[in-house]
């Protein structure tokens, strides 16, 4: 092991070891030819690894040098040179006086909801960064995040990074990265992904504020597989970070939250410690439907009373928490519609009719009501949960485009505390879809919302949305997901 006083170079001495990892040992250096601190990461060799495994190590130093030296951003480490020691490659890199947040979070616990946001943005615009950059970190977790001692928080350890258009230097089957932070896709042996970044964000905010891994078991090996199948236990001291915490642990990467909304999320919940989540007067979400034909459709937010408010807006989306599409089977050769394998009505639920050749199932004892535009509506006992359903002839336009160009102007403005979990395009039985989650106050509570649609071959759109008090979401969300995978149309081949 390299000494203190030793000269890395010609040119870094090493003055104190500063840090230990898996794959090296980090020096705090001087820079003799500059006059300045550098930090030196020196590579491990373990003395039972054949030649090529040595090679592999050695080219992974290389690309984590050359991975984050891709990346110009504050929030992550800046390389300053690749040296050759003793035959090793060592990464010199700017030298950060702090703490890591892993030993923050050992010394303290836990960190203050705001707190843990202002690091997490930093985080996430670091992730985005990269992201943008073509590099995949694949190793975010709380001892890989520097906090400064004069404020600045910066993501570093790019050592199992992996660019974009690079080979891949592991074996089949070998999996990369801190286990307890793997993405429930990687251990399934999918492809890296920026989700599975994001992923990691999720579990790293989650110990920041509860104080423990959303997924701890007593082995490894219990820990991988309940972060593989099982769900996480719900945060209960992340504040205003839990929608986003719940956005970034959801299994399916296709539907987890992204890094750019991460960040605004976050940005957000930085500056809300204050806030109360609780707002007054009626939700509504309103919006134009530029180029639809025929009439338009609504969509309108619940609020305490279940009193709807409703305005114009287009498209509609479908992302399912389990992954993938709805259940059912491709077309077969020269037929372009779907062919879905519907499941049966649950007990507890009835299959109702709509216009438009539309049935679905909605649970028994939930109240009928028609409202404004054609919307049929299903009020459960409590009137604080909604279920809502429209069928519109030749709505049209892109559902996502449209939601995101309005978002800002008129989402936003007229619903107090709105916050979007995620939007995306998908698919629905093989046809175009989006999804729309969210957040907002109502009078006396949060409410969270999620809205669906998709189109059929003769451009009819069909809508469900549902709407329930925040805190009750994952009772509520199973009624939501019963009616959009047992969806019946007109046209498509029915459930036997």
């Amino acid at each position: 092991m390299s000494d203190p006083g030793r000269l890395v170079a010609g040119r870094y001495r090493l003055v104190e070891r500063v840090g230990r990892g898996g794959m090296g040992t980090v020096w705090r250096a001087e820079d003799e030819l500059l006059g300045r601190h550098v930090a030196v990461k020196k590579l491990h060799v373990p003395p039972h690894l054949d030649d090529d495994e040595i090679r592999t190590l050695h080219e992974r130093t290389r690309r984590e040098a050359r991975s984050a030296a891709r990346i110009a951003h504050p929030h992550v480490i800046v390389v300053h040179d690749v040296v050759d020691d003793e035959g090793l490659p060592c990464i010199v890199m700017e030298y950060i006086p702090s703490v890591t947040l892993g030993d923050v979070l050992k010394e303290r616990g836990t960190l203050a909801p705001a707190e843990a946001a202002r690091h997490g943005r930093a985080m996430a615009a670091a992730l985005r960064a990269a992201h943008d950059a073509g590099v995949l970190h694949r190793d975010v977790k709380p001892a890989n995040v520097l906090l400064g001692h004069d404020g600045r928080t910066v993501l570093t350890d790019f050592g199992i990074a992996v660019e974009s258009g690079t080979p891949s230097l592991t074996r089949t089957g070998e999996l990369i990265g801190s286990v307890r932070y793997l993405a429930p896709e990687r251990l399934r042996s999918a492809e890296p992904a920026p989700a599975c970044d994001l992923w990691s964000l999720g579990v790293t905010l989650y110990e920041a504020v509860e104080g423990r891994h959303p997924f701890e078991r007593a082995t490894a090996m219990e820990t991988a597989y309940a972060i593989a199948t099982e769900p996480h236990a719900p945060p209960r001291a992340a504040g205003e970070l839990t929608p986003l915490i719940e956005g970034l642990l959801v299994k399916d990467p296709a539907h987890r939250t992204d890094a750019r909304e991460a960040e605004r999320l976050l940005r957000r919940a930085a500056g809300a410690s204050t806030e109360t989540g609780t707002g007054t007067g009626t939700a509504v979400l309103s919006a134009a439907a530029p180029g639809a034909r025929g009439r338009g459709r609504r969509a309108a937010l619940w609020c305490g009373s279940a009193a709807v408010v409703a305005g114009c807006v287009t498209g509609g989306v479908l992302l399912w928490p389990d992954g993938g599409e709805a259940s059912g089977a491709r077309p077969s050769a020269g037929d372009s519609r779907p062919r879905p394998s519907i499941p049966p009505v649950p007990s507890g639920y009835h299959l109702a009719q709509h216009e438009g050749g539309l049935s679905l199932p909605v649970r028994d004892g939930w109240t009928r009501k028609n409202l404004p535009g054609g919307d049929i509506a299903y009020i459960d006992p409590s009137g604080l949960v909604g279920l809502r359903v429209n069928v519109a002839e030749f709505a049209g336009s892109d559902p996502v485009d449209h939601w995101r160009g309005t978002e800002e102007s008129q989402t936003r403005r007229d619903n107090p505390g709105y916050e979007r979990v995620r939007m995306t395009s998908t698919t629905f039985r093989g046809t175009p879809a989006g999804y729309w989650e969210f957040t907002f106050d109502g009078k006396a509570r949060q409410f969270r919302a999620v809205e669906m649609a998709f189109s059929d071959e003769d451009g009819t759109q069909y809508v469900v949305y549902l709407s329930a008090p925040n805190a009750r979401w994952k009772q509520y969300r199973p009624v939501f997901d019963t009616a959009m995978k047992g969806i019946r149309v007109d046209g498509w081949d029915r459930a036997p």
